[in-house]
């Protein structure tokens, strides 16, 4: 074991990154969040994936299969295939399927469905490859297409030339006072979520109950909305105690976004749909409505522009500034005048990216802690330790390392998102990555990759106890596992780190991707999953309503719950 002070006691003073919508897995299904493991052992409440084969196939796959292999022809060299069966993307998420054909086949392997070829990478080697060095050959490809129309040129979905200027103006905005700044906003809007619950409860306690029942995961999505609104163009969305027309044009063009992501015909594209079918039309209100609001909020930043250097801008008393917004610093830098559309598009990216996600890591964290009294203690323990009954601050953050450490294993068990979405911009060689080809792969220009960030997460060949809910893991070394080109997980290699990134993992870790292209705001997000998650055990106790086996996901950009997470919360009876 190393001592906290190797690994993630501080902050880290290099860009940072938005939990973000960087990739999908185009199909939509839902599961038992616990299905029954047919391969390695599991954590009881998890769905997992097997290393055994299919060894009957219907006449469907059959049939499946032979098209595939008439249609998809042969390409990709000696690369392993994996011939997709219908029926493996029925009544479970794509992703685990792919798990299943990653422990068939290997780190690289090609999918083929009908005329469609991917390329499935599940080794750090090879994304270390296609996310750092060689980033500049590979764009969104697919995904890029899909958000353009709700996105624009914002970062997620823009042209490289667009994204590396867009990049040098944003990244600037995530700077330490900012940053400092928004742990009062966070603990600000989670005092309101909390002050409801404990409204609830009293409610409860004057008719004899001890317990509320709430959908946690509802409760994070109205908590990360409103830090998101407030945190990047000063709006109060409000959304934890009211509901509004702008509030739900944001819930519907999130869910349009999710749609879009995981519905594998583009027929929005079609002439006449926006106007024809009835979902698309609903969405053309909805982003009217948003555009409508983020056109006022820029109109009245403008007006009241205070154009200055980057330097004096990182440099201005953000805890006292009325209006401390991200939006703010954009308008405000000297030399990036930009028109107004092009900040709509950033301002949209990231109100969607930054929302969901975050509520997906709150309920996923919660959901494993549920079925785990012991580390619920210990977590309550540090907050008592740190904070006792004092709101989080900039400073004791970088002291509730057990609560971090929480947050991110929960993202290493659900990333968000599950899958990483690249083309090839020209042709390129893929290592072969553990066990693989030592030749490694030529691929063709076009090629489009599934970089699997969840099989990355639980590989077996790169943790130990891959699918058992342990944050302790992540203070232990990890090295001279005789896996060549993969230089181990070192907590020591990115001191300061405020989670454990891609550096320290030599990139068998990607919450957040990695590379040049690394989603902006990482601690942004990471911070605001731990306030939200200490002052919530700071005061309840958190029980599921019913059993593990009872919760289903869902999965696209996101991995999240089908119907909520529904849990019990009662006032913490150890309290010290």
């Amino acid at each position: 074991m190393l001592s906290s002070t190797c690994g993630y006691g501080g902050f880290q003073k290099r860009e940072v990154g938005f939990v973000g919508i960087s990739g999908s897995s185009f199909f939509h299904f839902s599961s038992k969040a616990n299905a029954k493991p047919k391969g390695p052992p599991f954590i009881r409440c998890q769905s997992t994936s097997t290393n055994e084969p299919k060894t009957r196939r219907n006449i469907l796959d059959n049939a499946s299969n032979l098209l595939t292999n008439l249609l998809s022809g042969g390409g990709l060299g000696s690369m392993p295939k994996a011939e997709g069966a219908v029926s493996d993307l029925f009544g479970r998420p794509l992703f685990f399927s792919l798990y299943d054909w990653f422990l068939e086949h290997g780190s690289v392997y090609k999918l083929a469905f009908g005329p469609k070829a991917f390329v499935v990478v599940s080794d750090p080697i090879v994304a270390r490859h296609i996310l750092r060095e060689n980033a500049f050959s590979y764009d969104k490809g697919i995904l890029a297409d899909i958000l353009e129309p709700i996105m624009g040129k914002g970062l997620i979905p823009a042209d490289l030339d667009t994204w590396k200027q867009r990049r040098r103006v944003i990244v600037p905005g995530f700077h330490a006072l900012y940053l400092e700044a928004m742990v009062k906003t966070f603990t600000d809007c989670s005092e309101t979520t909390i002050l409801k619950f404990e409204k609830l409860l009293e409610a409860e306690h004057s008719s004899g109950g001890n317990a509320i029942e709430l959908d946690l995961e509802a409760e994070f999505s109205s908590l990360a909305l409103d830090i998101i609104g407030l945190s990047v163009f000063n709006y109060d969305f409000g959304s934890v105690t009211k509901e509004s027309p702008v509030i739900k044009a944001v819930y519907g063009t999130l869910f349009e976004a999710e749609h879009r992501s995981t519905f594998y015909i583009p027929y929005w594209k079609f002439p006449l749909a926006k106007w024809i079918v009835p979902r698309q039309r609903k969405f053309q209100n909805d982003l009217k409505v948003i555009n409508d609001c983020l056109d006022g909020l820029i109109r009245n930043a403008k007006d009241t522009r205070q154009e200055t250097d980057i330097e004096k801008l990182q440099q201005r008393d953000y805890l006292n500034l009325k209006d401390a917004s991200l939006l703010r610093f954009l308008v405000d830098m000297r030399g990036a005048d930009v028109d107004d559309c092009q900040l709509r598009d950033d301002l949209m990216t990231m109100l969607i990216a930054g929302h969901e996600t975050t509520a997906a890591v709150l309920t996923w964290a919660v959901f494993f802690l549920a079925q785990n009294p012991s580390k619920i203690r210990k977590a309550q323990a540090e907050i008592d330790s740190v904070l006792g009954q004092e709101r989080p601050s900039f400073e004791s953050l970088k002291k509730l390392e057990y609560i971090r450490l929480i947050v991110t294993e929960a993202l290493r068990l659900y990333p968000q998102p599950p899958l990483l979405i690249r083309r090839a911009l020209k042709p390129d060689v893929l290592p072969g990555g553990y066990n693989g080809d030592k030749d490694g792969y030529p691929i063709p220009a076009g090629t489009d990759i599934f970089l699997s960030v969840y099989n990355l997460h639980r590989s077996p060949y790169f943790w130990d106890r891959p699918h058992e809910f342990e944050p302790e893991r992540f203070l232990e070394q990890r090295m001279d596992l005789g896996i060549e080109g993969w230089s181990g997980f070192d907590p020591t290699r990115s001191p300061g780190a405020l989670y454990p990134n891609e550096i320290i993992s030599d990139y068998a870790f990607l919450p957040f991707g990695g590379g040049p292209r690394k989603c902006v705001g990482d601690q942004f997000a990471v911070m605001e999953s731990t306030v939200g998650l200490a002052m919530l055990l700071q005061k309840f106790d958190v029980e599921l309503k019913g059993s593990p086996e009872s919760v289903e996901l869902v999965t696209g950009a996101t991995i999240h719950t089908k119907n909520g997470l529904w849990c019990k919360l009662k006032k913490r009876s150890n309290i010290h």
